[in-house]
């Protein structure tokens, strides 16, 4: 559990921040570029450059959103360290890729699996890529880790699902929802009803000043207890799913027209750089960036909280 999670209720918006001096520190270390370059697609935001995508890039990058749940199919990016909130997944659709420690050891790979709050970075070596995110809760995130060819500390290597995920990423269509389940596979037990109860709040309201300690009333928990709870369940800790939700928020916001400053501050981010800083430690690249490179963003229908 994280430190600030212990004995508390964590504080409000202006702590959600993710701790990145980890991250940070591996790279200087290696020496990596705080960004990628910026690549449009034709698709432009205010303040933005158009700019084309490399001819080697021959799909339109998307990524969906839907409850709890991320995916992105599109050109490879060179993701700089960062540590996600929830279990991520990489898949390189047309060649291996490399996946970097904050020690420096690294792994040439096709699938992957991260554990929440592993500071890792990618390199691509092919024209594109899969990045999948789901709160599975942590029963399931483990055997998903423990299933892949290699397990080490937070990553799962070769996933045994890889053939039939290049298959499904390989097609000129793919299903998000079908790649998330190829990933994550059935679950073999329910989230406790307590803590589904505190995810579907914070989903709902990731705006709002909510603290662990008002959750932890309404699910009629010490504050302790839920913080607690909730990790072992979520796999995770509040704090980090807080954030994740707040990040959705604002995916969703800007599919529906808003701009990046407004998004971010309703979804309860204390101000833009807040939401720039927390966007690169959670995902080793701005999503001013992403969106550059002419990202179409999807809202799928939402479904029951896990």
């Amino acid at each position: 559990m994280d430190e600030h999670d212990r004995g508390s209720a964590p504080s409000l918006v202006h702590t959600d921040s993710v701790d990145d001096s980890r991250i940070t520190q591996s790279r200087n270390d290696a020496h990596v570029p705080d960004l990628f370059p910026v690549a449009g697609c034709g698709a432009s935001m205010s303040g933005m450059r158009d700019a084309a995508l490399p001819e080697t890039c021959c799909t339109e990058p998307t990524l969906w959103l839907w409850a709890g749940k991320a995916v992105y199919v599109g050109p490879s990016l060179n993701i700089d360290y960062h540590s996600g909130s929830i279990l991520c997944f990489a898949v390189g659709v047309d060649a291996p890729f490399t996946l970097r420690d904050e020690h420096g050891e690294q792994w040439s790979v096709r699938s992957a699996a991260v554990a929440p709050r592993t500071v890792h970075r990618l390199e691509a070596h092919g024209e594109r890529m899969v990045f999948a995110y789901s709160d599975p809760g942590v029963s399931r995130s483990d055997r998903i880790l423990d299933a892949a060819s290699t397990r080490t500390g937070g990553f799962g290597l070769r996933l045994p699902s890889e053939s039939a995920l290049l298959e499904l990423a390989a097609a000129g269509s793919p299903d998000p929802r079908a790649l998330v389940e190829t990933l994550c596979g059935p679950e073999p037990r329910q989230v406790d009803e307590r803590i589904r109860a505190a995810v579907r709040i914070v989903r709902e309201k990731p705006g709002a000043v909510v603290a662990a300690a008002d959750l932890a009333a309404a699910v009629n928990l010490s504050t302790s207890r839920f913080l607690h709870l909730f990790s072992a369940e979520a796999g995770t800790s509040f704090r980090r799913y807080r954030l994740w939700a707040r990040m959705l928020h604002v995916g969703e916001a800007v599919a529906r027209g808003s701009d990046l400053t407004t998004a971010s501050v309703e979804a309860g981010f204390s101000s833009p750089s807040h939401f720039s800083d927390s966007f690169h430690s959670m995902f080793g690249l701005s999503a001013a960036a992403l969106l550059a490179m002419g990202t179409r963003i999807e809202i799928l229908d939402s479904e029951p909280a896990p």
